[in-house]
């Protein structure tokens, strides 16, 4: 029992020293998607000067998961689609990006109806782009060649204005490794051989 206290008594000293350590290295890797981050001016600033990549989820949609059997990319009827919400938060996401004077050069976007619709609402123009198509249901290697593919594409930074990616959640889970809400964005840094997260500019609510 003594034992055990002294152990319990040492990992209290040492904890309070070693948590911030912790933090600010997690961080560094992949910002928290808290409002102080999103706001913060620097990041923005970061923003304005370009050559970054925008990653986002399309914004939310009606219920459900995927899309309906024998739904077509060409009839936005047959898919599952944006919801009132989500069109609202693809608005807002533009005008945040527009008041914080962030350059915008290239949108790209899954042909989904619902990521070409976020990307429209919040940037006034896109391009379909079948490397950011929905991996969903997709065999293993199906998605590790067309993940491969989308990362050659993306090797070299943008030059001048930051290009946009809009895509699905697979997609992005599959690219870097990060769960991100509808809506939501991750700023990435194409370098030699991957893709940095820088950090999290903008969430919806």
């Amino acid at each position: 029992m003594q034992r055990r206290r002294l152990l319990m008594l040492g990992l209290a000293s040492v904890l309070p020293a070693a948590l911030p350590a912790f933090g600010a290295g997690f961080a560094a890797q992949s910002a928290s998607p808290s409002a102080s981050q999103r706001d913060s001016p620097e990041f923005w600033q970061r923003l304005q000067g370009g050559g970054l990549l925008l990653l986002v989820r399309h914004a939310a949609t009606a219920p459900g998961i995927g899309d309906p059997s024998g739904f077509e990319l060409a009839q936005c009827r047959t898919q599952r689609n944006l919801s009132a919400g989500g069109r609202r938060d693809a608005e807002a996401l533009g005008a945040a990006v527009r008041a914080h004077g962030v350059p915008v050069g290239r949108v790209w976007s899954s042909r989904w109806c619902r990521c070409l619709d976020t990307a429209s609402l919040a940037f006034g123009r896109v391009e379909p782009e079948p490397l950011l198509d929905s991996l969903f249901q997709q065999d293993a290697g199906r998605v590790r060649a067309a993940t491969a593919a989308l990362r050659a594409r993306l090797a070299m930074p943008p030059a001048g204005a930051n290009t946009v990616l809009v895509t699905h959640d697979i997609n992005i889970r599959a690219l870097v490794d990060e769960s991100v809400a509808p809506g939501e964005v991750l700023v990435l840094r194409a370098a030699p051989s991957r893709l940095e997260v820088l950090g999290r500019l903008w969430r919806p609510g």
